[in-house]
């Protein structure tokens, strides 16, 4: 069974949500909130909503500085807002939708056109979010394709600067990765594939970022995380990936480290030494962590 879209009500008056909620609850699953800093705090705690559905006339902080709060956050600014009120002029509605609401809808509410309004905009977030996730991962394993690393890296790198904290990158690569594809075949290549990647997606924390970076290679970006931790982690993922035995087969990946340093002035030096770092690791034996000396 699907999950249920979240749809979140926010007004100041409980009868009006309970109206709303009373339309919507058959369908979806609904939050509540009766100010306009709630609103903003629901907006942002899991599961984020789909839908806000959004009074405007509110004390405090009405629905406009509420809009305008939820576009300038980066986790929240692509939840779609329908603005629902008594104010039904034309500049009204104009302003709202200048805010970045998708729709506007004036009270007194009818059933059947909130319902139709919800649906059409949880039909478009939905196609959004799908063409979202398919634009930043990689189809086969569900990572971080390698285009959208490129622009995460950049962020990661600026912000440990900035905060004067540790960041560390890791390659990874899939030893005798050619030899499993020339003797089983590219399906079991992909199965040892989407293995491998659940295996470094399982072993890394929230702030973590893992990716393919093409072919075999996969690169993790440690956040937070200075090379003699990080070399902890890529033991542990060694460990994990050579006992996964996927189709019965005996996998082990080679690993090259780089710690962010002042020799980097951006994210492709770091991939550099990685790579080196991930080189001498296979021209070493293979199946092991190798950290990058200058």
């Amino acid at each position: 069974m699907s999950k249920k879209n979240v749809i979140l009500i926010v007004d100041d008056i409980p009868s009006n949500v309970q109206i709303l909620a009373n339309i919507l609850k058959d369908e979806y699953a609904i939050k509540v909130a009766t100010d306009g800093k709630r609103a903003v705090e629901l907006a942002q705690q899991e599961p984020q909503p789909d839908l806000i559905l959004l009074d405007v006339v509110m004390p405090d902080m009405d629905g406009y500085d509420v809009c305008s709060a939820l576009n300038d956050m980066g986790n929240t600014k692509d939840i779609p807002i329908i603005f629902v009120t008594a104010n039904d002029s034309v500049e009204d509605e104009e302003r709202g939708l200048n805010l970045c609401a998708v729709d506007y809808i004036t009270k007194p509410v009818n059933s059947a056109i909130v319902k139709a309004r919800v649906k059409t905009h949880i039909t478009i977030k939905r196609q959004y979010d799908e063409l979202k996730f398919m634009a930043l991962h990689d189809k086969l394993t569900g990572l971080y394709n390698r285009h959208y690393l490129m622009d995460e890296a950049d962020r990661k790198i600026s912000s440990a600067l900035r905060k004067n904290e540790p960041l560390t990158i890791m390659m990874a690569d899939i030893d005798h990765f050619k030899c499993i594809n020339d003797n089983h075949g590219h399906l079991v290549g992909d199965k040892v594939l989407i293995a491998v990647a659940a295996a470094l997606d399982k072993n890394k924390r929230a702030v973590d970022f893992v990716s393919r970076y093409g072919g075999e290679e996969f690169v993790t970006i440690f956040d937070n995380c200075n090379i003699e931790d990080a070399k902890l982690k890529a033991e542990k993922i060694r460990v994990a990936i050579e006992s996964l035995n996927p189709e019965n087969l005996t996998v082990t990946s080679s690993f090259g480290l780089v710690q962010l340093n002042s020799n980097h002035h951006n994210f492709d030096s770091l991939l550099k030494d990685a790579d080196e770092a991930l080189y001498e690791a296979k021209n070493s034996g293979r199946n092991r962590v190798v950290v990058y000396e200058n």
